[in-house]
């Protein structure tokens, strides 16, 4: 029997407009991330910069806005400079984040050139774990400076008359990772003096730009939230974000931990905007802070065995400090698709994607930039030689498409559902969430459009949905789809690219009120228009 909900939404809920950055990717060279996906000269469709047109076109197709790029923990040892002139001039490195060699084959005025053909704004995180001020200083001098000097001049001479013009730069990448190249964990003031002091040089090169400072990287980690607070107190006027990352693991089957993911989300954003009002007061500012929530995803993981409860990411070096004899660097033939580790071709994977997706539109006052970390895959689900759209493309599409304008508040009403606290490494562990709901919704108004998604997170019933849009008198709807399966793993492939695509969603509508059944585990999406 289906389980009642109702959801309201209504004008007055208004939480803010919704940024054309929120629905984003992120790129870092790993796999066939760029060997294969982005670039493949062997390719029967490639360009004459070897860039796959397949791939191109469907991110085209898809809307995509914005990229991070081009990493990631590659960034902290990778030197832009090697990776620019001529291709058979340039240097081949090891890197340490992935334990691969990179060729520099696609390098900074690749990333950039490749972003420019497929139409989206690429946002660029700078290497500050081996690079310093003067690479930030170079780096956006050869960027966006029009000409005449060593840097800006250069460019020119590789092949781009016209600056790039990007707008957002990150200063590094999870500097507080013990993971990282030349990591600033044991300094958070430390890295804070020094954002400042970059964002302050790159502002004064070109003052149009905004930056992106990193905090924790985990709320996991033990030194968060205090390594934050030590950072922002040295940067926070001189820079623009924050940027937040997490990865919500559950054991594997357990779909209402997965699906709680988001709500474990919220608790980390809630905190980071608590914590950014309070340095705001502290330093007298009057900048509110916003966010960038510029990579994150969701998985099933098994659990390490025989981990205790409760070490809240105090972890030994040696967790992090594993060091690999010189045989497991490995070259990624562009053409031999040998390492894909995307995900998102599953229902239950596109199922959890929405739920953040939908959390990010309900704190858009706060949220301005998203890079969903598997967002180009899903958008251009590809192997070596073809593309598709996977089950996660749905989701993400839609909210390309449909949540624009300003974000609405849905007021929820349903049956809720416990999670209990577990383990997955010594450093993952989730605490006991109570009162998850069962359905979880998001809202956007634009215009005379009016567009609200309803996840149902129940595994086990359908619910009977009264969503009430009283206040918005004169709307008609203009149509509803459903996304779900009878398999929660069921996805899509070149050959079946249909398996798991939205249907119509039969619902009824009458002053105000519309009423549907929504299918256990599915992304619902009603959309009205003003008359």
């Amino acid at each position: 029997m289906a389980r009642p909900a109702k959801v309201t939404i209504h004008p007055s809920f208004a939480v803010g407009d919704i940024s054309p950055r929120l629905f984003g990717a992120f790129l870092e060279p790993i796999g066939t991330r760029v060997n294969g996906t982005m670039y493949n000269p062997k390719h029967p469709d490639a360009d004459e910069q070897g860039f796959r047109r397949d791939v191109i076109r469907a991110l085209q197709d898809s809307g995509l806005r914005n990229v991070r790029l081009p990493g990631g923990n590659f960034i902290s040892c990778w030197d832009w400079k090697d990776s620019i002139g001529p291709k058979e001039q340039r240097r081949k490195h090891l890197d340490l984040a992935w334990n691969q060699y990179y060729t520099n084959e696609i390098g900074h005025d690749e990333y950039l050139q490749w972003s420019e053909k497929i139409g989206f704004e690429p946002m660029y995180t700078i290497n500050l774990g081996t690079g310093d001020i003067n690479d930030a200083m170079k780096i956006i001098e050869y960027t966006n400076h029009e000409g005449g000097t060593y840097w800006s001049d250069l460019r020119r001479k590789n092949g781009h008359e016209k600056p790039y013009g990007i707008k957002i730069w990150y200063l590094g990448n999870e500097m507080d990772g013990p993971w990282q190249i030349t990591s600033w964990e044991k300094d958070p003031k430390g890295y804070g003096i020094l954002a400042h002091e970059v964002s302050k040089a790159m502002k004064f090169t070109d003052g149009s730009i905004e930056t992106v400072v990193c905090i924790s990287s985990s709320p996991f980690l033990a030194h968060y939230p205090q390594w934050d607070l030590e950072v922002l107190e040295q940067c926070y006027e001189t820079v623009d974000y924050i940027s937040l990352h997490h990865y919500h693991s559950a054991p594997e089957g357990d779909v209402g931990a997965l699906l709680a993911g988001s709500a474990y989300y919220e608790d980390y954003i809630r905190t980071e905007i608590a914590l950014c009002d309070f340095v705001k007061t502290k330093l007298r500012s009057t900048k509110t802070m916003m966010i960038s929530f510029d990579e994150w995803n969701l998985s099933f993981r098994k659990p390490a065995e025989n981990v205790p409860f409760g070490r809240n990411g105090i972890l030994s070096p040696d967790e992090f400090y594993r060091y690999p004899d010189g045989s497991t660097f490995k070259y990624h033939d562009p053409d031999s698709w040998d390492w894909q580790i995307d995900r998102g071709n599953t229902l239950i994977a596109a199922l959890t994607e929405a739920s953040v997706l939908m959390l990010f539109l309900r704190y858009a006052d706060r949220i301005r930039i998203g890079c969903m970390s598997s967002g180009l895959f899903n958008l251009a689900a590809n192997d070596r030689l073809h593309v598709w759209k996977n089950a996660s493309y749905y989701p993400l599409k839609q909210m390309i498409d449909y949540a624009k304008g300003i974000s609405l508040l849905p007021q929820v009403e349903c049956d809720t559902y416990d999670v209990p606290g577990y383990v997955i490494t010594e450093m993952n562990q989730y605490d006991t969430k109570y009162g998850v709901g069962y359905l979880e919704a998001a809202a956007a108004v634009d215009g005379d459009d009016l567009t609200v998604f309803v996840l149902n997170r129940d595994w086990n019933d359908s619910a009977a949905l009264t969503l009430d849009l009283e206040g918005f008198e004169g709307y008609e709807p203009v149509g509803a789809t459903e996304l779900c399966s009878d398999d929660i793993y069921a996805g899509n492939t070149y050959e079946n690219q249909e398996n798991v695509v939205p249907q119509k969603l039969d619902a009824s509508f009458e002053n105000g009120i519309l009423t549907a059944t929504l299918r256990k585990l599915s992304f619902n999406t009603f959309r009205f228009r003003k008359k």
